[in-house]
């Protein structure tokens, strides 16, 4: 049967209240947060007020109950509004553990929670400074005691986590040489950092060339309890690769928002910059890579889309999140170099946001999962070329 698609702007309400938001929180707002390096508290407040942060919870649980491209639309809104969601994109996706993977008790107690604001879910403690994007060898260990698990490691480029009430911690409850699969021995546990810092937790903060509130963690005893233990001991790997879909296509969606932000700001300076008795925009040097740069973003927004129809359908996805991810990187990337050429010097200047948003589009070619790893990836998986790494 032959199924017709529209492909125009959806979730018209949802962007529309996100824009009518964003307008309130101008880039003097970012640029004064940056300078001080601080959380956007009043943003964050805005946009939980609004449900927006709760659009993946069920209605049962308190949150709205909305499909994954209508939580990649309200990221995307943000920062094609120049806003930045890194603050608190991460209590949309990272419950997603507890949903799937949580006890009927654990859900109960936490989503409705998560779903209100009242609780912070934004932090996600993986990354460790020996091991990278090599999460099977990661080193913090937590050894079970009694009705607890005793905690010792390190993390790092954990973002929010002085902002956040919880984090979701990967740790090894079993040393590696004792499982011959890779991955397996790895748990998710649920911390509750108000009631762990200074006992056994130490948060501290990670400057960075974006002001995203990244910190390191350091882990010298503390005991969490067993009841927090999320699905399975030993299972947390596949735990976490369960929703690293979602993880990309939000991100594919804050990387198109960039994206076309800048296409905005560069096409609207080139027709309006008067150089030579005429707008730069006439000429083809300036038009150029502004074009080359709408059409890659068309193209990403498209398989954007059917990496978010497939995960809501519950179908595999891997490849297709994976690619969105990519070329919506390569999008806002390249968009922000049209961007920033186009403007010359004035794009320096802090005054015209184009500095920032261009510092922070760069990270997604390394963050959450690199260009290179995502390349790997396709010609192990998908072309079933040998294994480069």
């Amino acid at each position: 049967m032959t199924q017709s698609i529209a492909l125009g702007e959806d979730y018209p309400e949802i962007r529309t209240g996100v824009r009518a938001i964003c307008k309130n929180f101008p880039g003097s707002y970012w640029r004064g947060l940056d300078e001080k390096q601080e959380y956007p508290e009043a943003f964050v407040t805005a946009l939980t007020e609004a449900g927006y942060l709760g659009a993946l919870i069920p209605e049962e649980y308190g949150g709205t109950g909305l499909p994954l491209r209508a939580a990649s639309v309200i990221l995307e809104e943000i920062h094609r509004s120049g806003c930045n969601a890194a603050a608190c994109h991460a209590q949309l996706y990272i419950m997603g553990t507890l949903l799937r993977h949580g006890s009927a008790a654990q859900k109960q107690q936490f989503l409705p929670g998560i779903a209100s604001g009242a609780l912070r879910l934004q932090a996600f403690g993986v990354t460790e400074p020996s091991t990278g994007t090599d999460t099977t060898q990661l080193k913090t260990r937590a050894v079970r005691d009694g009705d607890h698990f005793v905690i010792h490691g390190q993390k790092v480029w954990t973002s929010r986590a002085l902002q956040s009430d919880l984090l979701l911690l990967l740790a090894r409850t079993s040393p590696a040489a004792e499982d011959k699969k890779r991955g397996n021995g790895l748990s998710v546990f649920l911390v509750d950092l108000r009631d762990s810092v200074g006992k056994g937790l130490e948060i501290r903060k990670l400057p960075a060339m974006i002001n995203h509130n990244t910190t390191e963690l350091f882990f010298d005893g503390l005991r969490v309890p067993a009841a927090n233990l999320i699905g399975e001991e030993g299972k947390g790997f596949r735990y976490l690769l369960d929703g690293l879909n979602a993880e990309r296509i939000l991100i594919a969606a804050e990387a198109l928002g960039d994206a076309r932000w800048f296409i905005r700001t560069a096409t609207d300076y080139a027709k309006e910059r008067i150089v030579f008795d005429r707008p730069i925009g006439q000429n083809q040097g300036v038009q150029f890579p502004i074009a080359r740069a709408y059409a890659e973003t068309e193209a990403a927004e498209l398989m954007l889309r059917k990496a978010a129809a497939l995960f809501d359908a519950a179908e595999a996805c891997g490849p297709e999140a994976n690619i969105a991810k990519l070329l919506a990187a390569d999008a806002s990337w390249k968009a922000g170099e049209a961007c920033m050429q186009t403007h010359g010097g004035f794009g320096l200047a802090r005054e015209y946001d184009i500095e920032r948003k261009w510092r922070e589009t760069r990270l997604f070619q390394i963050a959450p999962i690199s260009t290179n790893l995502i390349l790997a990836y396709l010609g192990e998986h998908v072309l079933g070329m040998p294994r480069s790494y």
